[in-house]
């Protein structure tokens, strides 16, 4: 039937969950665009429709794996404000690229709360977003030199951090040029995303 729409009840979990695995795709998506691990250590995986590559590398998919659950936890409590990925030179540690995702958490909402979302409206969201990150490459300054990353999270100030985690500085780009990417949300979870890059001399 033409335009029939598939009403999804989103409660807090499920929110959780949709945003959590963006990340994870998201993550993997910068590192494979960017050229920070080699383009072998990544492979093929289908979801929101589009083909995505995410990595095989067995230390990062621990990294990233520790990373996604604690933000997951994160989310469940409504006290991250930020996801941010940054690309910093190795011989330098100059900051080039700057990924920064909000998030704005409905903080109303309890894990009774339903809310009436179109599960393809979130997916076409998603979708748009991840496409951006992969269309990147046609603005973004080539990477001249070999690249880490680091990821950095934004939470509400009272929070008991993991010890794993230390604190770190907002690791700007120095002269930069910032482009505004789409954004997604859950209804309970909002996700705005921009990149910030050096400007070409």
């Amino acid at each position: 039937m033409a335009g029939l729409k598939t009403q999804n009840a989103i409660t807090l979990k499920g929110s959780t969950e949709i945003v959590t695995e963006f990340f994870n795709y998201g993550i993997n998506s910068i590192l494979y665009q960017r050229g920070i691990y080699p383009p072998e250590s990544f492979t093929r995986a289908q979801k929101y429709g589009l083909t995505l590559l995410v990595s095989t590398d067995d230390q990062l998919k621990e990294y990233l794996d520790n990373i996604t659950s604690q933000i997951k936890e994160w989310l469940t409590n409504m006290s991250l404000q930020k996801l941010v990925v940054v690309v910093k030179s190795i011989h330098t540690n100059e900051v080039l690229e700057r990924w920064q995702f909000d998030i704005d958490c409905d903080k109303t909402v309890t894990s009774e709360t339903k809310r009436m979302k179109d599960e393809k409206e979130i997916k076409d969201g998603i979708k748009s977003v991840i496409r951006q990150i992969t269309a990147s490459i046609t603005f973004l300054p080539l990477l001249e030199t070999a690249c880490a990353f680091d990821i950095l999270v934004y939470t509400d100030k009272d929070l008991d951090v993991p010890e794993s985690w230390g604190e770190s500085g907002p690791h700007f780009v120095v002269n930069s040029e910032e482009v505004r990417l789409r954004s997604f949300t859950t209804t309970i979870h909002k996700v705005d995303a921009m990149v910030a890059y050096k400007k070409c001399d």
